[in-house]
């Protein structure tokens, strides 16, 4: 396979875009959790409240796991680039791949983020169907 200086660059608007959406989701969830903090520090200490809290806690430090993998691809991809523009062929393909196989690690945190997102909802549907 041939790779060239622009292979990695190619990985520059996905990251862009997942930053985007990382952000996005980690201020979300960062807002809510700080609401919810507020409720149970002004006493209302309900159960259900305790387990949204631990499970957007939980959320937060995926989120946290995504945004540096993310930042980790990019500096290898940056780095591939480097190697590929000094014609270092091997090295370059080998930063490239680490760059991958980074990001990988960051799609599949955001896999796991995703199936936990339905936690707090769940959470609120089964106080709902108790009452």
């Amino acid at each position: 396979m041939e790779i060239t200086v622009s292979t990695p660059a190619l990985l520059f608007p996905a990251v862009s875009l997942l930053f985007l959406s990382y952000t996005n989701r980690f201020l979300a969830l960062s807002s809510l959790v700080r609401r919810l903090h507020k409720e149970w520090q002004d006493g209302d200490h309900d159960p259900i409240l305790f387990a949204q809290i631990r499970n957007l806690s939980r959320r937060l430090t995926i989120i946290r796991c995504m945004q540096l993998t993310g930042a980790i691809s990019l500096f290898w991809s940056v780095l591939s680039m480097i190697f590929l523009f000094f014609n270092c062929i091997n090295i370059g393909e080998i930063t490239f791949a680490i760059a991958l196989l980074v990001m990988l690690l960051s799609l599949t945190a955001l896999t796991v983020e995703s199936a936990i997102s339905g936690g707090a909802l769940r959470i609120m549907l089964d106080e709902a169907n108790e009452k």
